[in-house]
């Protein structure tokens, strides 16, 4: 069974969401500076850097969680306007750090809360299906990000934007979480903005990379070259200036 397509889904468009010289923070205090970053239609973007960089602001800003301060964001071809719920209307997931479950629910009940419901959830992560009756709060923190983003791409999105699926998780549960999110994008065009820790693990899945440092996009590169470029911009961008 497919998954019915989200609400009020609007025409295709090959650069679903785009930032161009975001400034991004809290307040107004700016922790992002000038990123430019953009993801296609089916293409998956790891958004790399050590803690502190700037990726989860950049994604809450993307998402429509935070306001930018300065740049424009451009969503479905068009500058981005209102929050979170308005763009998660328009077919955009998101995945953030903290499990995105309630705990006092079951797992039917969590998935029948997405707009995809039970069946195409359970198709995508056929696990979920014994665990239907049981409060979600009762299940390993793998299952609970398995539940959440099962409940993610049921709901066929244009754009999903996860923070750190593996933070915490066994290296195989992890691995089932990169298949379903390489599954989505290979086979539903849903583009995908992975912030994650495991470089490595991330350029398995990724098309392209971007590095993060103290709130600025340093690097950039195709996944196809492989860690060994990412690594040469790390030690590039923490090489000490000539005197």
């Amino acid at each position: 069974m497919n998954a019915p397509a989200a609400s009020r889904t609007p025409p295709t468009v090959d650069v679903p969401l785009r930032a161009t010289g975001l400034v991004a923070g809290y307040g107004d205090l700016a922790v992002v500076h000038g990123v430019d970053i953009e993801v296609g239609a089916g293409e998956i973007v790891a958004l790399l850097g050590p803690n502190g960089a700037g990726k989860s602001t950049t994604l809450l800003t993307l998402a429509g969680e935070l306001a930018p301060l300065g740049g424009e964001v451009e969503w479905l071809g068009a500058p981005a306007r209102g929050g979170l719920h308005s763009r998660a209307r328009e077919g955009l997931g998101f995945v953030p750090e903290e499990r995105s479950v309630f705990m006092s629910m079951s797992v039917r009940d969590n998935l029948l809360l997405g707009a995809g419901g039970v069946d195409p959830a359970v198709e995508l992560f056929p696990e979920l299906e014994k665990l239907l009756n049981r409060r979600a709060g009762l299940l390993s923190g793998g299952e609970q990000q398995m539940l959440t983003l099962a409940r993610t791409l049921a709901r066929a999105p244009r754009v999903v934007l996860a923070d750190e699926l593996s933070l915490g998780l066994a290296p195989i549960v992890v691995d089932r979480l990169m298949a379903a999110i390489e599954h989505a994008a290979r086979t539903r065009n849903v583009g995908v903005i992975l912030v994650e820790q495991q470089a490595r693990r991330a350029l398995r899945v990724a098309d392209r990379w971007y590095l993060m440092r103290r709130g600025r996009v340093v690097a950039n590169g195709v996944a196809a070259d492989g860690a060994a470029e990412l690594e040469a911009a790390y030690l590039a961008d923490e090489a000490p200036s000539p005197a």
